[in-house]
């Protein structure tokens, strides 16, 4: 099995990147492609799933060991395959969504597409306990500690970019580092959100 790629940036599209690795190109989709446009001809490390089929083989890549085990446990609950745990784990902060399963949060693991009531019970089920060694007691404090306001907070930020015609791609490249801002509202979040979308 592929367990990581390492190679040059050869191309970004909106659901795969390609890696040339020593003249080869790999095609690997991920979540978030666009999180990896600033290394066009530069060297990139990718974390990888070998998804093997009988009519199919597909790479699904990864910036982090922690998303890459995250994505694997998803695709182990019945209901959920490659697509939908891809689409999941690239919506989501991975404290959030590890605290609504320790919360019995149904109604946040409905909000994803494609997910009804009986696969978020069964994401409860199969999951529950198994996966809040990937959270950081550093940012949450204890087992169910996300904080909902910052939350809400990133969710108004998100509204207000793409009010000002920032892509989904685009906004979802920066969440990860507006979840890291410890305090600040949602003015404050919408301020350091343009001046990353600046950066990129």
């Amino acid at each position: 099995m592929i367990a990581f790629i390492r190679g040059l940036l050869y191309q970004v599209t909106d659901d795969h990147v390609i890696v040339d690795v020593n003249g080869v190109g790999y095609k690997i989709e991920c979540a978030n492609p666009y999180a990896f446009e600033g290394k066009i001809n530069e060297e990139v490390f990718i974390y990888t799933y070998h998804h093997v089929r009988e009519d199919n083989q597909t790479l699904y890549g990864f910036k982090t060991e922690e998303e890459k085990y995250l994505f694997e446990k998803l695709i182990s609950v019945s209901g959920i395959g490659p697509k939908s745990g891809l689409n999941i784990q690239g919506k989501v902060h991975i404290n959030d969504f590890i605290s609504a399963i320790e919360r019995e949060d149904e109604k946040y693991l409905m909000s994803f597409p494609g997910i009804g009531k009986k696969t978020s019970r069964q994401i409860i089920l199969d999951l529950k306990g198994k996966l809040t060694d990937l959270l950081s007691y550093t940012e949450t404090g204890n087992i169910g500690g996300v904080d909902q306001l910052q939350s809400n907070e990133i969710e108004e930020t998100k509204e207000a970019l793409k009010a000002l015609g920032y892509s989904d791609s685009e906004i979802q490249g920066i969440i990860p580092d507006l979840h890291k801002v410890e305090q600040g509202n949602t003015d404050d979040l919408i301020r350091i959100a343009l001046s990353l979308l600046m950066k990129n």
